[in-house]
């Protein structure tokens, strides 16, 4: 395949883009988690805003991996220093550590179910991911600014396209780099 058709393939892998991450509706991360049938694949420091507008979001995480799709989160480790410095960048000391304990609260309702898995990581974030089976919603990440304020990119996978893989193996990337928190209380 020529670069100029990868390109071209590339282009059409992207859905819609979204100035703000509050701006995509959440409409769209419904009608995603609803219709994701293999898996699910969360990546961010704390993602906290998934259960704070859907307060069903835990029990319907719990209902696909029964139903067989795998379900893996990697959230921040909150001791860490990447999440310590991503605060200090964003202005809020010590803020992003104390979201990842208060999302732990809610993933901890899905601590042991089978499929779901949840795990830490250190990494500096370039980009939130998060996958529902051949689409995704990527929220790139600005110095300075909290992920509500950065932009989203809405990809879908193509036959071809290597943009959507390109994200899918930085989750894979950060997954590999992951580990369960001691004492959390989070199965891994």
């Amino acid at each position: 395949m020529t670069p100029e058709k990868a390109s071209k393939i590339g282009q059409s892998e992207m859905v819609q883009l979204y100035s703000r991450r509050s701006s995509v509706p959440y409409e769209l991360w419904g009608r995603l988690i609803e219709r994701a049938e293999k898996q699910i694949d969360i990546l961010a420091y704390a993602g906290l805003f998934l259960v704070e507008q859907d307060p069903r979001l835990i029990d319907t995480l719990r209902q696909k991996a029964a139903g067989g799709a795998k379900v893996k989160i990697l959230l921040g480790d909150p001791s860490s220093p990447a999440i310590e410095r991503k605060s200090v960048e964003e202005g809020a000391t010590g803020v992003m550590a104390a979201k990842i304990r208060q999302v732990q609260q809610y993933y901890n309702r899905i601590d042991g179910a089978p499929g779901v898995t949840v795990l830490y990581h250190e990494t500096t974030l370039y980009n939130s991911i998060y996958r529902f089976d051949d689409e995704m919603l990527v929220n790139m990440h600005v110095y300075g600014f909290p992920a509500p304020h950065a932009p989203v990119m809405h990809l879908r996978r193509l036959n071809g396209g290597d943009l959507f893989g390109t994200y899918a193996d930085s989750f894979d990337r950060v997954l590999s780099a992951s580990y369960p928190l001691p004492g959390s209380g989070v199965a891994a």
